[in-house]
């Protein structure tokens, strides 16, 4: 048999000590931190844990008084929100019973009930659907008969629309904080704060006032937030619940993270994908609208004039830019071409302009007006009883006042505008425009009970009658008749 040469493959590599020894670390590190954090939250008793299952499962379930308290809260919330105010949308907070079913659900899930998992999430679906469809009828009943005008959505309505990761925080955070008062039976007086702090109600009245308005950027918006907080309220209330030593039935303290709690998890994390694009927007845009109000004040400011208001829209092939400029003189063409030109300039991209222009007079108490030495031709200006005869009239030169002209009454008739007070309007005013519309630029801020001197001007645009009106600061503008009650003067006798 011929013999064979010896093998010349190389010899094997040694065994790798590096990865045993960090999985060592790491068991050693698990081990240390769960010693932690029984010694911090040590496990709740059995006794304990009944009680918390048996007050879940009366909280949760859909009965009469669960839809009753709905119903109240809704209403509440979404008057709150029509009429801007915080003070009534967070009583509407108080008496919302939402946050006992999401609670219910994360002790279902690591529990493994299934009949509180059903009681919870029907309570949870028919409730989010009542409150909608509630809000959806107060809106339409307000657009049938009027009591507020919506003109401009309210500010309490746009700051549920734009949710952020800050609202997942707060939503875990909260999360917590309820499960944690309700396991700690001296820590019940918190649950109403977490209430407050949660906002479960609010988004939920704010897609029945998207929906009813035809606002699908409100609803949408205001629907993810309260996915949000229900999936982060949820996921937390597992992880809590499983630290605190409610485990599945057969299953010991001492095994790993139970499923229900990693697709909880899963989905909240899933959520900082909307979330983060939605702020990556609004960063961007709030950095584009700060250039934009910068470059546009800074060179009206060098014409002498000063920015009022701006509103700006990109079209894609130009940048749209209404502004409301108050100025001293009246501007010319030229400037108004120029000032376009600059400001496209510094953006490096097409504008397209359109001024909105207030004369307004720059007074300043500090600065008396001066006096000037005029030479006068003529007898005295004074008015006396008795003339006085004179035989010639002499040129004498006297530093005297400029004359001005007084305005004297003349028997003619002519209109006289007519004094309005603002009234039945959406929080605590309506803004002047410049043109009759909605969607014109602002060029001021007429709060509740102010006095405007209503003008000669009548027309009729998007269904709205609109006024001419001058307001305290002598500006002029355009607003809706049905803001302006007129204020009847009462007749006197003059000379």
């Amino acid at each position: 048999m011929q013999n064979l040469p010896p093998s010349s493959a190389p010899p094997p590599p040694p065994p790798n000590r590096l990865g045993p020894l960090l999985l060592y670390f790491l068991n050693r590190l698990r081990v240390y931190l769960k010693h932690l954090i029984r010694r911090v939250l040590p496990p709740v008793g059995i006794e304990r844990q009944a009680e918390v299952i048996l007050k879940l499962r009366e909280s949760s379930a859909p009965d009469f008084d669960f839809f009753v308290l709905v119903v109240l809260s809704c209403m509440i919330a979404t008057f709150g929100l029509l009429i801007n105010s915080a003070a009534t949308i967070i009583g509407a907070m108080l008496v919302a019973p939402l946050m006992s079913p999401i609670l219910g659900l994360g002790l279902a899930s690591i529990k493994g009930d299934t009949k509180l998992l059903r009681d919870a999430a029907t309570a949870l679906a028919r409730g989010a659907a009542l409150a909608v469809l509630i809000s959806v009828l107060i809106t339409w009943t307000n657009a049938l008969l009027p009591f507020i005008s919506l003109q401009d959505l309210p500010v309490e309505v746009l700051s549920r629309t734009r949710p952020t990761p800050f609202d997942l925080g707060v939503a875990l955070a909260g999360g917590l904080a309820a499960t944690f008062a309700l396991i700690q039976p001296q820590l019940s007086a918190a649950l109403p704060g977490v209430a407050i702090a949660t906002a479960l109600m609010p988004p939920l009245c704010t897609v029945g006032i998207g929906l009813a308005l035809g606002r699908w950027d409100v609803a949408g918006g205001a629907l993810l937030l309260f996915i949000t907080n229900a999936v982060t309220i949820a996921a937390s209330a597992i992880l809590l619940f499983f630290v605190m030593g409610f485990n599945p039935p057969g299953r010991s303290a001492e095994g790993g993270l139970p499923r229900s709690l990693l697709v909880s998890l899963g989905l909240t994390g899933l959520l900082l994908l909307p979330l983060g694009y939605q702020s990556y927007r609004f960063v961007v845009e709030a950095n584009q609208n700060r250039a934009i109000s910068q470059v546009v004040q800074e060179e009206v400011a060098a014409l002498g004039g000063e920015v009022t208001d701006i509103d700006w829209q990109d079209s894609g092939s130009a940048l749209d830019v209404d502004v409301a400029i108050l100025t001293p003189q009246n501007l010319r063409y030229a400037d108004i071409v120029a000032l376009q030109e600059s400001i496209a300039a510094r953006l490096q991209r097409p504008v397209r302009l359109r001024v909105n222009q207030i004369l307004a007079a720059r007074l300043d108490p500090r600065i008396p007006p001066t006096r000037t030495s005029t030479p006068t031709l003529g007898p005295s200006p004074a008015v006396t009883d008795t003339p006085r005869p004179s035989a010639t009239f002499t040129a004498t030169a006297s530093c005297t006042p400029t004359a001005t002209v007084t305005p004297t009454s003349t028997p003619t008739e002519t209109p006289t505008p007519g004094l309005a007070v603002i009234w039945r309007v959406a929080g605590e005013g309506i803004f002047l425009r410049a043109r009759p519309g909605l969607d014109q630029a602002r060029i001021g801020f007429l709060p509740a009970g102010s006095l405007v001197t209503v003008l000669y001007g009548y027309e009729i645009v998007d269904g709205w009658v609109w006024i001419e009106v001058q307001d305290a600061e002598g500006r002029v503008g355009w607003i809706p008749q049905y803001n302006a009650n007129p204020v009847t003067a009462t007749p006197t006798r003059g000379p």
